[in-house]
């Protein structure tokens, strides 16, 4: 470049027109090859279908599934993907077809399933629930369109398929969690049942129960003691009346003929007969034995003196020590013994009543000390039954979730297995590309020719940069600094302008045979 120089438009435009052959040459040579280029590139055909997510066809109102998405189509996309791109899926398509034939012959399946994958595009339609399978194959048109049917059938199958194994699959863990709950509700039934029958009546349940009881036991009690006293009572009555009549009968004994009994006191006198005085003792003893216990002094003192007048009474039943012993017996004596009796008799059976209710009045006592140990023992009771009722409800209630759901794990099983449920469909095959995507030719023929211009004016540019020559006086006035006041004209001669006429005429037959051979290139390409 020449120092000091300044490029105009002007200028710029001079300069193209002196290297107007390079830009020519590099344009025709650049488009040509582009074309030749292009034309030799392989058709790529595409063929793609449209698969759009279908509702489930019965109402959620009636049948609601177990396999609901969670997400939008964009976001199980991913999945989609990787089901669809799998090696399972891939390699018996490109067996079946006989796809990538010369790159099998010479590349693992891996590489040529690597390939295949390139070749296959999965897009979500923005703004819907849907998606497009493509295919692009540099076959035949036709084999596109057997790809992308493959691909599509199989993203359908494998989504009905997958919906029917999740959906089983959800049966059979409900059915499992179902088995569990039952398990663990007839266990906590058991327990419950075994507290139960172990503390039944002290349950607060039966609260009311033990506290009636209670009531009536006590009355019962009350009851028993008033006819005990009343027994009683009459027993001391009974004692006192057998002791006079005892006492009357021995004084009538002991009185000279002619005296009466009147004179006769309630307790025999120290003379009197062993046997009256024995009876009179063991009335005394009886009553002794009622009111107070067994250790107690006058029982004591009692029941020494009734063994001494039994050995006595004894001594006197002895032959001959009585006087009166064969002595016939009046009918008033005889009323009298026999009111004895009576009265022994019936001292006898009140002994017996009063001991009977004595040991009822124990045993009632006892059955009033069970019912107020239930009573007491009920806030126990209920905070352990509140904790295995709670648990028990809570296992009860977990149940009758899971069998509801079971029942309806197996409606929504059924609903997959006849594909009613929510899937896919093919709403847009694949259809026979009527010509081919890629190359698009025109445009690359278009952007050969704008690299062919622009690569010439690069080359011309850069060459008159690189140029330090001075052609014009505008250059030399530059350079030198100081104006030009004249220019000498080029001489030229006969032989310059021969030169001139060959370098031409040479310069005109490269450009035509130039021409000439980009188009026999332009026309080859074509005619193959």
């Amino acid at each position: 470049m020449i120092p000091g120089k300044q490029y105009t438009l002007d200028e710029l435009l001079r300069t193209l027109w002196r290297g107007k052959w390079l830009v020519l040459v590099s344009f025709v040579l650049v488009t040509t090859a582009t074309i030749v280029v292009a034309g030799w590139m392989r058709d790529r055909y595409r063929a793609e279908a449209l698969i759009v997510t279908i509702g489930q066809g019965v109402s959620p109102e009636f049948v609601r599934a177990t396999v609901t998405p969670r997400t939008q189509i964009r976001y199980r996309m991913p999945t989609i993907s990787q089901q669809i791109l799998s090696r399972s899926r891939l390699e018996p398509v490109i067996r079946d077809l006989n796809l990538y034939a010369q790159m099998r012959q010479i590349a693992p399946m891996e590489g040529v399933i690597d390939r295949m994958r390139k070749d296959i595009a999965i897009k979500v339609v923005e703004g819907s629930e849907s998606f497009r399978i493509s295919y692009e194959a540099a076959e035949t048109p036709l084999l596109a369109v057997q790809v992308t049917e493959r691909l599509a059938r199989a993203a359908v199958e494998e989504n009905v398929r997958d919906r029917e194994v999740l959906a089983r699959e959800t049966s059979t863990f409900l059915q499992s969690q179902l088995e569990d709950a039952r398990r663990r509700l007839v266990d906590q039934e058991k327990r419950l049942e075994t507290y139960r029958l172990r503390y039944g009546p002290e349950l607060p349940s039966q609260l009311p129960s033990n506290m009636q009881g209670i009531q009536n036991v006590q009355l019962q009690i009350q009851s028993l003691n008033d006819s005990l006293n009343r027994d009683r009572d009459r027993r001391m009555l009974v004692a006192r009346q057998l002791a006079d009549l005892q006492s009357e009968q021995f004084t009538t004994d002991l009185l000279p003929v002619g005296a009466g009994p009147s004179s006769a006191t309630g307790t025999p006198p120290p003379d009197a007969a062993a046997a009256v005085r024995l009876e009179t003792a063991l009335a005394e003893l009886r009553s002794l034995e009622v009111r107070l216990t067994p250790e107690h002094p006058d029982v004591i003192r009692a029941t020494r003196l009734v063994e001494d007048l039994e050995k006595k009474a004894q001594e006197e039943a002895k032959p001959g020590t009585s006087a009166r012993r064969n002595k016939p017996l009046t009918a008033t004596e005889i009323a009298k013994r026999n009111r004895v009796k009576e009265l022994q008799t019936e001292i006898e059976s009140l002994d017996r009543q009063i001991a009977k209710k004595g040991a009822d009045e124990v045993e009632l006592r006892t059955t009033l000390q069970g019912y107020r140990a239930r009573v007491e023992a009920v806030p126990t009771r209920e905070s352990e039954l509140a904790s295995l009722t709670r648990d028990y409800e809570t296992l009860q209630t977990q149940y009758r979730t899971l069998l509801t759901k079971k029942e309806d794990s197996k409606v929504a099983e059924e609903l997959e297995r006849q594909q009613v449920g929510e899937q896919f469909k093919i709403v847009d095959p694949p259809r026979l590309p009527e010509k081919p995507f890629w190359p698009n030719r025109p445009l690359i023929d278009l952007g050969g020719a704008a690299a062919g211009l622009a690569l010439g004016i690069g080359l011309t540019l850069w060459l008159d940069y690189r140029d330090k020559s001075r052609k014009t006086a505008f250059d030399a006035g530059t350079v030198l600094g100081i104006p030009v006041l004249g220019m000498i004209p080029l001489m030229v001669t006969a032989a310059d302008r021969r030169r001139a006429q060959w370098r031409q005429a040479a310069a005109s037959l490269g450009l035509v045979v130039m021409a000439a051979a980009c188009a026999t290139a332009i026309w080859l390409t074509f005619r193959i």
